[in-house]
């Protein structure tokens, strides 16, 4: 029998040290950080039950309050990036059986699909085209056709630049028919008016990387007692066990009993970034998104560009642009990165080749941030001859 030889190289790796470069953050995420922030990251580690850490939790579940506008007292951040307090609102309140009703009108509304599935529930849709919000007509019609436990939708739908208005009226209809209602704020939270307690939301989840400006790693949820109730009754536990907000209670409740190590430096950037929030006003900020954005958008329409999004439903944290016949979208997106070091996304999904996703959210929404993303992409279009 022959004598394996090993390739292994014992020489260490010879890596140097870290020198990321700094891009201008105009994408769909992450946005530019504010200084306080990293700074709060490169602060002293404590333990996560640490008395000093126990004080921090319950400053940030405080501040997640006032920015998410609700008093729901199971309001926590999510040891994860988006996708995780996503998957804790669906894993959770979606049981094997149960039916919910997702969006058809955007990329997240598919996610929102495939969680719900994976969960054991039973998946139906509500249509919309691509580029526009549900209609509470055809969200009623879904409704007394399939009558399902849970429905989700997606208030700032990141791949499209839509803004779901009227949010009330959605939820209005889910509860005549008995049925939770999961909001997608990823793209809003911190930047576009959204009000749980008043528009009678049952779940929401959010992520920090984008209007709240803060690093991914502890993502926003809140879930009122009517939510929580169903999660603590359930007959079977969640498939994720750390994800399992019945588990999760006993850390962020009364008790902060172990159940897993806490992100640390993950939940001093988030407490940081709200109080951020906190100091500008959330109504100020909403307004200085809406300002912002609404300059991004008049010097985006002088180049001879459209936007995506009808301005009744125009998102200003996401400003989706058509991409110009004869324009090469992915040479304009490279140009900015190279010639800028300016970041813009491309469409996802049905828009992908069709659209640019240009982010105006948190410290990324400054006016200067908007002159040099405008001044970058003219010059990007004229080398295309546009």
């Amino acid at each position: 029998m022959s004598k394996q030889v090993s390739t292994l190289d014992e020489r260490p790796p010879d890596v140097g040290e870290l020198t990321p470069p700094d891009r201008t953050l105009m994408g769909p995420g992450p946005s530019d950080v504010h200084p306080r922030v990293l700074k709060a990251m490169s602060t002293p580690l404590v333990g996560h039950l640490d008395p000093s850490f126990v004080e921090i939790m319950d400053e940030v579940q405080e501040l997640l309050r006032y920015v998410f506008r609700t008093d729901n007292t199971w309001t926590i951040p999510v040891s994860g990036t988006g996708s995780a307090s996503m998957e804790a609102a669906i894993g959770n309140l979606v049981e094997p059986g149960d039916t919910m009703l997702v969006p058809t009108n955007g990329y997240f509304g598919g996610r929102m699909r495939s969680m719900a599935e994976r969960a054991g529930g039973e998946v139906v849709g509500v249509d919309a085209p691509w580029g526009e919000p549900l209609d509470p007509v055809d969200v009623e019609r879904a409704f007394d056709e399939h009558q399902p436990d849970v429905f989700g939708f997606v208030h700032a739908e990141t791949s499209t630049g839509v803004r779901q208005p009227d949010v009330s009226a959605l939820t209005d209809i889910a509860h005549e028919h008995d049925a939770y209602v999961i909001a997608d704020c990823v793209t809003s939270l911190g930047g576009v008016e959204m009000r749980v307690d008043e528009w009678d939301v049952d779940v929401a989840y959010s992520a920090p990387q984008k209007c709240l400006s803060c690093p991914p790693g502890a993502s926003p949820l809140t879930l009122n007692d009517r939510a929580m109730e169903k999660v603590l009754s359930r007959e079977e536990p969640a498939r994720s066990w750390y994800l399992d907000l019945s588990l999760l209670e006993g850390y962020w409740g009364d008790d902060r009993a172990y159940h897993h190590t806490a992100p640390i430096t993950n939940v001093y950037a988030l407490r940081e970034a709200l109080r951020l929030v906190a100091e500008e006003g959330i109504e100020e900020r909403w307004a200085r998104h809406r300002a912002v954005a609404g300059e991004l958008k008049a010097g985006l329409r002088d180049l001879g560009l459209e936007m995506n999004a009808a301005e009744e439903y125009w998102l200003p944290s996401l400003n989706a642009v058509r991409v110009p016949d004869g324009v090469d979208d992915a040479a304009v997106i490279d140009r900015l990165l190279d010639e800028y070091d300016l970041e813009i996304a491309s469409g996802l999904g049905d828009l992908e080749g069709e659209i640019w996703r240009i982010g105006c959210m948190g410290r990324s929404a400054r006016r200067k941030n908007v002159e040099y993303l405008l001044a970058a992409l003219e010059d990007a279009l004229t080398e295309q001859g546009f």
